[in-house]
C-alpha cells in the first residue's frame, strides 16, 4: 500500500515539474525570440530548464523518502540529492558545483575543509595587484599627459571597478526560484559561455592567449626593470644594462623547478611592505623639495604621439580582472565583493595619483621611465636594490601562472591534448618539460636584452591585453550573457567602455610600436 502511494505520488509530482519546465521553456524562448537571439540562447536555455528538471525530480524523490523512512532516507540521502543535482551542472559544463546548501551549510566535506578568505584578505590581495612595482612608470605618464593623465588615473580606476563587477555578474545566472546560482567559475568558462553553442572553446582560447601574453610580459618587465635599477644604481661599474639582466635571469632560473608557490608565498608579504616602504621614501624626498616644484610645467595639453603610450602604462597598472573570479569564489561573503572592489580601487586612486603628481612636480621634463632613477644617487642605490629584490621575488608568480596555462592548455587538456603530460607517473616534472620552462625564462631574458625600454613595453602590454581584459571583454560579455536584465544605463555604460577601450587599445598598440621602432633604430644608431 504504502508503495503504491508513493507511485503515484512521485508521478504526479514528476508530471507537475514537467509542465512547469515547459511553461519556463516557452517564457524563456519567448523573451529571448523578441529580443534577436533566438538562435543562440534557445538551446542554452533548454539545456537550464533541463537542469532545473531533473534537480526538481530528484530532490522531490529525496524528500520521498525522507517521509517514507526516517532512518533510511536522511542524511545519507541529502547528501547523495545535492551531490547527484551538482554533478549533472558540472557535466552540462554550466558551471562548478555548489558550495553550500540553500540554508548556507555545507554540502559536501571539500566544502567544509576548503579554506575561504575575508574581505580585507581579497582586498589585500586586490591591492597587491593594483599597487605593485609598475606604479613606478606613472609620473611618466603624467609627462606626456599632463592633467589628463591625472585625470585618467581616476578613470581607470572606475572603469576597472566597474568591469571587475559585471565580470563576476556574468558568473551567476537564476535559477527557477530566482535565486542567483554560481554556474561558473571563471574567465575563460565566461567566455565559452559567451561563444556556446557554435563556437564553445573559441571564447576561452581568446582568454587564454591574452593571459599568456600578459603574464610573459609581466615576466620580461621585471627583468628589464632588474636591469635598469641596477645599471642606474651603479652607474661607475663597467657592467651594462644587458650584462645586469643576463645576471638576474641567472638569479631566476631556478623558478624552473617550481613545483607550487608555497615558498615563494612567503616572502610576498616583505614584498609589498617593502613596496610601500619605498613608495613612501620617494613621497618623503618629493616633499622635501616643495618649495621648487614645478607646477607651471603641469599642462592641458597632450602629447599626441606619446599620450596613448601613457594611457597602456595606466591601465597596465590596474590589471586584475584575471584572477578575481577566483578571488570572488574563495570570499567567505562574497555579497562584499563590491565593497571590497570600491575601497581598494578608491585607495589605488588617490595613491597613484598622489604619487604620479608629486614625483612630477619634482622632476618635471627631466622625468625617467622608471622614478626612482630621478633619485641622488646615494638614496637611488638602496631604493633600487629593494626594487630589484621585489622585482625578482615577484618574477615566480607571473611565470608559474603563465607555465599553468600553457601546460594546462597543450599537455594536460586530457585526450584534447596537443603534446604529452610534463610530469611522469610518479609527480615528477619530465626532462623536455624542464626544458620547456628553461626556454621561457631564457625567452624573457632575450626580450629584455632586445627591447629594454620599461614604459614602452608597459604601454604596449596595457593597449594589448590590459585593455582587452579589463575593458573589451568584460563589456561584451555583460551585454551577451546578461542583455535581457540590463537597464538602459547598464547597457550605454558597457557600449561607452567598449568602444572608448577599443580606441585607446588600437591608438596605445600603434605609437607604442612606434616608439619600440623609433628606440631601437636609435639604439642601433648609437
Amino acid at each position: 500500500m504504502a508503495t503504491l502511494i508513493r507511485s503515484k505520488l512521485t508521478n504526479k509530482l514528476s508530471n507537475a515539474a514537467t509542465a512547469v519546465s515547459n511553461k519556463s521553456q516557452a517564457k524563456v524562448s519567448g523573451m529571448f525570440a523578441r529580443m534577436g537571439f533566438q538562435a543562440a540562447t534557445d538551446e542554452e536555455g533548454l539545456g537550464f530548464v533541463a537542469c532545473d528538471d531533473l534537480d526538481y525530480d530528484h530532490r522531490q524523490g529525496m524528500q520521498m523518502d525522507i517521509l517514507t523512512s526516517d532512518e533510511m532516507g536522511g542524511e545519507g540521502s541529502g547528501e547523495g540529492g545535492v551531490l547527484e543535482g551538482d554533478s549533472h551542472y558540472q557535466r552540462d559544463g554550466t558551471g562548478p558545483p555548489h558550495s553550500a546548501s540553500k540554508d548556507g551549510g555545507p554540502t559536501n566535506e571539500l566544502a567544509e575543509v576548503k579554506p575561504k578568505i575575508t574581505a580585507w584578505e581579497a582586498g589585500w590581495n586586490v591591492t597587491n595587484a593594483i599597487q605593485g612595482m609598475f606604479v613606478l612608470g606613472l609620473p611618466y605618464a603624467i609627462l606626456h599627459g599632463g592633467y589628463l593623465g591625472l585625470f585618467l588615473i581616476i578613470f581607470a580606476a572606475v572603469v576597472c571597478c566597474y568591469t571587475g563587477k559585471i565580470l563576476i555578474a556574468c558568473l551567476y545566472e537564476e535559477d527557477e526560484d530566482g535565486q542567483l546560482v554560481r554556474v561558473r567559475d571563471s574567465y575563460v568558462d565566461i567566455a565559452n559561455a559567451c561563444c556556446a553553442p557554435r563556437f564553445p572553446s573559441l571564447g576561452g582560447h581568446v582568454v587564454n592567449v591574452a593571459q599568456i601574453i600578459e603574464l610573459v610580459m609581466t615576466c620580461i618587465l621585471y627583468v628589464v626593470v632588474s636591469g635598469n635599477l641596477m645599471y642606474n644604481s651603479f652607474p661607475n661599474l663597467p657592467v651594462s644594462q644587458k650584462s645586469w639582466a643576463i645576471i638576474a635571469t641567472a638569479a631566476l632560473l631556478p623558478c624552473a623547478f617550481l613545483k607550487n608557490l608555497k615558498a615563494v608565498s612567503k616572502f610576498s608579504l616583505l614584498c609589498t611592505l617593502a613596496h610601500f616602504v619605498i613608495n613612501i621614501l620617494v613621497i618623503a624626498y618629493c616633499l622635501s623639495r616643495a618649495r621648487d616644484w614645478a607646477w607651471d610645467k603641469v599642462k592641458f595639453y597632450i602629447d599626441v604621439k606619446k599620450f596613448p603610450i601613457s594611457i597602456g602604462i595606466i591601465v597596465f597598472s590596474y590589471t586584475s580582472q584575471i584572477f578575481l573570479p577566483s578571488l570572488e569564489g574563495n570570499m567567505q561573503k562574497p555579497s562584499e565583493f563590491h565593497c571590497m572592489m570600491n575601497w581598494t580601487h578608491i585607495a589605488a586612486c588617490i595613491l597613484k595619483g598622489l604619487f604620479a603628481l608629486v614625483a612630477y612636480l619634482t622632476w618635471a621634463d627631466e622625468t625617467k621611465e622608471v622614478i626612482t632613477d630621478n633619485l641622488p644617487p646615494t638614496i637611488r642605490a638602496v631604493v633600487n636594490i629593494f626594487l630589484v629584490s621585489k622585482a625578482l621575488l615577484s618574477y615566480p608568480l607571473p611565470f608559474f601562472a603563465a607555465v599553468d596555462v600553457l601546460e594546462k592548455t597543450f599537455f594536460q587538456d586530457g585526450g584534447r591534448a596537443y603534446f604529452p603530460d610534463c610530469y611522469g607517473g610518479d609527480g615528477r616534472l619530465k626532462s623536455w618539460g624542464l626544458a620547456l620552462r628553461c626556454s621561457l625564462v631564457v625567452f624573457t631574458l632575450l626580450m629584455a636584452i632586445y627591447v629594454p625600454h620599461f614604459a614602452l613595453l608597459m604601454g604596449l602590454t596595457g593597449s594589448l591585453t590590459g585593455a582587452g581584459l579589463c575593458f573589451l571583454l568584460p563589456s561584451l560579455f555583460h551585454l551577451k550573457l546578461l542583455w535581457r536584465k540590463l537597464l538602459w544605463h547598464h547597457v550605454f555604460f558597457d557600449v561607452s567602455i567598449f568602444v572608448i577601450g577599443g580606441i585607446c587599445s588600437i591608438s596605445g598598440f600603434i605609437h607604442s610600436i612606434e616608439g619600440l621602432i623609433e628606440a631601437f633604430n636609435y639604439n642601433i644608431e648609437v
